[in-house]
């Protein structure tokens, strides 16, 4: 009989630690059930969002008591109570007042309503923000945004979403929010009424879906973010395209809003400007540390040279171990040796419209820098270039290679330029591709931009991307190639950039004036993504360079 007792002791403690709570979400004026309300506990990130007919569960077991439970839904007042008070209700309704809006009679005299589009209009099917219910549930009633700014006062007409793919067996219920600025993040969602929408694939037209919001009267001026949340699990997938290099923003439930520093959903807005109205500064649009029209969408290449058989060649590769590290790198072709070097966080498949024509006339040797692609680093020390110079030093002595010619494409045309400086007696040519001598000859929006990623890794401080933070590190800090040590590398060296690319103009012109054999080419139309959109033109110099 004690341990009857007992065991229904432990049952009704365990049934009051893992208590699922039920409810309904009510209309305290219209007294109706109010459908998809958040509910969860402040700071965290977890809770739930009520049905069609205002039902909830929510787990409040692992919560302490005295924490808050947070209800909100736009056009109601926001409503808070500990977890211990909820849980002590009876019948666990939830009442919201609706807010009370002050309507003033406005006379708005316009002289003159300008149209205008911003955000990101990327259409691409390579670089995607996925919501599969079914993968990641944890992640699922996650919110994204992002940011914009209006000097200006404007009405925004429509909200576009670019989707690469849709697949459903039913409509897929989203919510949009527009927020104010705080310290960087969105903070209060102005909206006095919900936007919510049951999105259809026949909604979606030419991969856009528009919504149209030019009804609810929605004006802008400073810095706000528009933010899209999916509100009910379906069977099935939706790929929201995404811009590369654009600052996105992120969160689960009521956590806190973090930066996604690499990408961006494709969100973009059509707008009235008022150009009558004050101007608050230097109109701007879409803000954020924007590098479109500076970085191309590159996804198609990479993913073409994820298919090639460069980078993970079996028979063509070959491992150097050295201290710290284990170098990676394939051999094709005879001939005079010519190393390929690839850019921060790339590999050997960079080069996949390279090897394949280079290799017809030179014995070419593709490396993947340590602690990339293939190659490991086990020590805790932060990247130099000289030390990737080194490494190419030691695989050249490895291989008998007593005079090398290197190309290198913006990592790797650094590492080419600290090779010829240190060892110029086993240096032939180096063929520089979008390379810098120092820090300060980058475009600003992109050290803007490593900034923030490099911020936003020191606040994760997660240890699987140690490696992550040093690439970004070397970046922003090296290399350290004065204009006196520039005037030392007496070896030819091509110097080649293009008109759009994150390298300063002036200061890949500096470079090639200091250099007293360098010539110079900068590539029209092209980014700082020569080896890929500029394939042929870099391959036919390349081999008329090493040719002479």
């Amino acid at each position: 009989m004690k341990k009857f007792n007992a065991l229904c002791i432990l049952l009704a403690a365990y049934s009051f630690n893992a208590q699922v709570i039920s409810g309904t979400v009510i209309s305290k004026n219209e007294n109706q059930p109010v459908p998809y309300v958040k509910i969860g506990i402040e700071k965290e990130n977890a809770g739930t969002v009520s049905d069609e007919k205002g039902n909830f569960s929510i787990d409040l077991s692992r919560f302490d008591p005295s924490r808050k439970l947070k209800v909100e839904v736009p056009g109601y007042e926001l409503y808070t109570e500990t977890v211990q008070d909820f849980r002590n209700q009876n019948h666990h309704q939830i009442f919201l007042k609706e807010k009370i809006k002050d309507i003033k009679e406005v006379n708005i005299k316009v002289k003159k309503l300008v149209d205008k589009n911003w955000g990101v209009n990327t259409k691409t099917k390579h670089v995607l923000y996925s919501v599969n219910p079914k993968f990641r549930k944890v992640d699922f009633l996650g919110e994204t945004a992002l940011e914009f700014n209006t000097s200006r006062r404007s009405k925004i007409k429509n909200i576009n979403l670019n989707i690469a793919s849709y697949v459903s067996d039913k409509p897929v219920l989203m919510r949009y929010s527009i927020y104010t600025e705080k310290n960087g993040f969105p903070d209060k969602n102005i909206l006095d009424e919900e936007i919510t929408v049951e999105l259809t694939q026949d909604m979606i037209k030419d991969g856009t879906y528009t919504l149209d919001v030019n009804d609810r009267n929605i004006w802008v001026q400073g810095k706000f973010f528009i933010g899209i949340q999916f509100l009910k699990e379906f069977d099935g997938m939706i790929k929201i395209s995404a811009a590369l290099f654009r600052t996105g923003f992120m969160r689960t439930f009521y956590g806190d809003w973090h930066k996604m520093a690499l990408a961006a959903p494709a969100i973009n807005i059509d707008v009235k400007v008022d150009k009558s109205a004050k101007n608050i500064k230097d109109e701007t649009g879409a803000s954020g540390d924007d590098l479109e029209g500076l970085i191309s969408d590159t996804s198609q290449y990479k993913t073409e040279a994820e298919s090639s058989v460069y980078g993970k060649n079996n028979s063509s590769g070959n491992y150097l171990e050295l201290k710290d590290t284990k170098l990676y790198y394939e051999i094709y072709g005879e001939g005079e040796p010519l190393f390929l070097l690839h850019g921060n966080s790339g590999s050997i498949q960079d080069f996949y419209q390279q090897i394949p024509v280079l290799s017809k006339q030179f014995k070419v040797i593709a490396i993947d820098t340590r602690g990339q692609g293939k190659s490991m680093d086990t020590s805790r020390k932060d990247f130099t270039y000289t030390q990737f110079a080194d490494d190419v030093k030691a695989l050249a002595d490895k291989l008998g290679l007593n005079k090398i010619n290197i190309a290198g494409w913006s990592d790797g045309g650094i590492t080419g330029l600290e090779f010829a400086l240190k060892y110029p007696e086993n240096c032939n040519k180096v063929i520089a591709i979008g390379a810098n001598a120092f820090p300060e000859g980058v475009d600003d929006r992109l050290v803007s931009h490593m900034k923030n990623q490099l911020l936003v890794l020191n606040i994760e401080n997660k240890p699987e991307k140690f490696n992550e933070k040093r690439l970004v590190k070397i970046m922003l800090n090296e290399p350290h190639i004065s204009k006196k040590d520039l005037t030392k590398i007496k070896n030819p060296v091509l110097v080649i950039a293009g008109d759009k690319d994150v390298i300063k103009q002036e200061h890949t012109e500096m470079m090639a004036k200091q250099m007293p054999n360098a010539e110079l080419k900068i590539y029209k139309d092209a980014t700082h993504m020569i080896p890929f959109e500029k394939a042929d033109e870099l391959n036919g110099d390349i081999l008329k360079f090493l040719g002479k």
